[in-house]
């Protein structure tokens, strides 16, 4: 055979490969590709100089991804969206239901049960209310040319803090399945959870309609780790686990409405450095937390850590955050091996600053004292670990 026909043979190899490969579906998302970013606490209750500033830190501090809701005003938050995605930056957008004027609620009891919200039963929740305000923020982004990092629906929906139809004082109890079908409590926590998939069968089909953001992820609500058969954060108040919650979501058709299931993670601060210390956060981290965290061939869905984080009791300036970083870089090694296996795509940490009316810097923030702290710096780091 002539140099000339092997090289045209060669040639129609190398077609044929790319046309092959042009309309293979693309590979799952390496490991290397988890999405990184921060939570912004009530950003839209800080001016919007302080909100340029805020974007000014993040851009400086290489942040690609913050979490944060615009609710309240939609022109202002499509305004602070765009002023984001100016700097660079992406938003993982909390959205609500929505609920008619007169739904039933849970009044807020700030002198027994302060960090409670009041407001509507979730149970209440109206699908197609909700429908009207999903439609007119797309519409909105779409106009402004806006695209999200992610869709949140709701927040914590499975504890008494967030969750209305859960009663104050509770049973001090953390419910279990078999609770939310033989229980009176459990049954009207239930009835919130079918109202809730309503209304992300109603955000899912407009985000669908979009045309900028009918790729963006749809994340559930962020839910507590509550371990099946563990003991209440308080005696009067109640929770439901989280297994117990994602398996009564999935049962009623959860994988086919989200990308990931939303988690929230406070591990413990002991002893940091301490192995055995150190070994017991891992497990807790394996073993409920990240628990119900799957894989495309598992037949459940991956999860998107929307709040993690540790706290700095230490507010001088320089703090002292050596300890605090230490367990950052104990949790991001755990998340680096679930991301590996494919049981986790995106971590938010909470939270950079405090909020807008703080008169002393969060607990949970790592910007501070005018600097991103080494805590803070291992937390946005693009890298695993």
């Amino acid at each position: 055979m002539s140099m000339k026909m092997i090289r045209l043979r060669s040639l129609a190899s190398s077609l044929l490969l790319g046309l092959f490969l042009a309309q293979a579906p693309l590979a799952p998302a390496r490991a290397a590709e988890l999405v990184v970013g921060v939570n912004l606490d009530n950003p839209l209750r800080a001016s919007v100089a302080q909100q340029d500033d805020t974007f000014a830190q993040l851009k400086a501090a290489g942040v690609q991804v913050i979490r944060n809701d615009i609710k309240g005003d939609l022109d202002k938050g499509i305004d602070f969206l765009r002023r984001a995605a100016a700097q660079g930056i992406r938003v993982q957008l909390i959205v609500a239901p929505e609920y008619p004027p007169d739904a039933p609620t849970r009044p807020y009891m700030p002198d027994r049960f302060p960090r409670m919200w009041g407001g509507p039963l979730l149970s209440s929740a109206d699908p197609e209310l909700s429908r009207t305000a999903y439609r007119a923020l797309f519409t909105a982004l779409d106009a402004a040319g806006i695209t999200l990092a992610g869709l949140e629906l709701g927040n914590e929906i499975n504890w008494a803090a967030f969750n209305r139809d859960i009663p104050l004082p509770g049973m001090g109890k953390i419910l279990s399945r078999q609770d939310l079908r033989d229980t009176p409590e459990g049954q009207q926590i239930a009835k919130g959870f079918l109202q809730y998939m309503k209304v992300l069968a109603a955000l899912k089909e407009e985000r669908d309609r979009s045309r900028l953001n009918r790729a963006t992820p749809i994340i559930s609500a962020g839910l507590v780790a509550a371990p099946e058969g563990g003991k209440p954060f308080n005696p009067k108040l109640d929770a439901v686990s989280l297994p117990a919650t994602i398996g009564f979501l999935r049962e009623h058709g959860l994988d086919t409405l989200v990308d990931a299931y939303g988690i929230h993670t406070y591990p413990s601060n002991a002893q940091p450095g301490d192995p055995a210390a150190r070994a017991r956060r891992s497990a807790r981290l394996r073993e409920v937390d990240l628990s119900q965290c799957g894989t495309a061939s598992s037949g459940r869905k991956p999860c998107w850590i929307t709040e993690w984080g540790f706290r700095n009791q230490d507010r001088t300036c320089p703090s002292d955050d050596a300890p605090r970083a230490q367990l950052v870089r104990e949790a991001r090694a755990e998340f680096a091996r679930a991301a590996a296996e494919g049981r986790l795509v995106g971590i938010t940490y909470f939270a950079w600053d405090s909020e807008p009316w703080a008169k002393e810097p969060s607990s949970l923030s790592i910007y501070r004292c005018g600097g991103l702290t080494e805590s803070g710096q291992l937390a946005i780091s693009p890298r695993l670990n």
